[in-house]
């Protein structure tokens, strides 16, 4: 009997040592190699604030083999990105009320998938799977919409997100040699 107990007592410390030590210095060791950024857009009522992990191309091909075509992409490295606007916002020309989402895209060769979820998953992608199953619930899905890719003269070396102030404030997401832009407007 004693034996059981000492077995139980030991998976249960095992497992919160795991929980409570090993996943934390886990994130932290990821963050190393792909670290985290964040982006902002304050201008003409919009404040909005982008938070992502930022991988590196390090000499891989990238769109179609390390982030496969017509699959759902966590959008950076480490844990989900995430998009927070302050007041609703139209992208693309759909709604977007004020909130916090997730984003996720399913990139293409000619178009990516741009992703809104109301989730923030902890990961954003499975362990067992070896990262290739996101987390993502589709049944919380706000938006999405369909963009252009854009071929860009250079490599990007890492994965970027940010703002651009065109006519309108566009989301854009960049690397490799692709780019996408997503409009935004009130």
């Amino acid at each position: 009997m004693k034996v059981i107990q000492w077995m139980i007592v030991t998976v249960v410390v095992l497992g919160l040592l795991t929980i409570f030590v090993g996943l934390p210095m886990m994130k932290d060791q990821t963050k190393k190699f792909s670290p985290e950024a964040t982006v902002t857009y304050n201008k003409d009522g919009y404040n909005l604030n982008v938070v992502y992990c930022s991988p590196s191309k390090k000499d891989r091909h990238i769109f179609g083999s390390l982030v496969p075509y017509n699959k759902v992409w966590r959008t950076g490295a480490n844990e989900p990105t995430t998009f927070k606007t302050t007041s609703a916002i139209k992208v693309d020309g759909k709604n977007l009320p004020a909130g916090t989402y997730s984003i996720w895209s399913k990139p293409n060769k000619d178009s990516w998938d741009i992703i809104f979820n109301k989730e923030v998953p902890d990961w954003g992608v499975t362990i067992l799977s070896g990262g290739a199953e996101t987390t993502r619930n589709a049944k919380q899905d706000i938006v999405t919409v369909t963009v252009p890719v854009t071929k860009l003269d250079s490599v990007k070396e890492r994965f970027t997100i940010n703002f651009e102030d065109k006519e309108q404030p566009y989301l854009t997401l960049a690397w490799d040699k692709t780019k996408v832009n997503v409009p935004i407007s009130k």
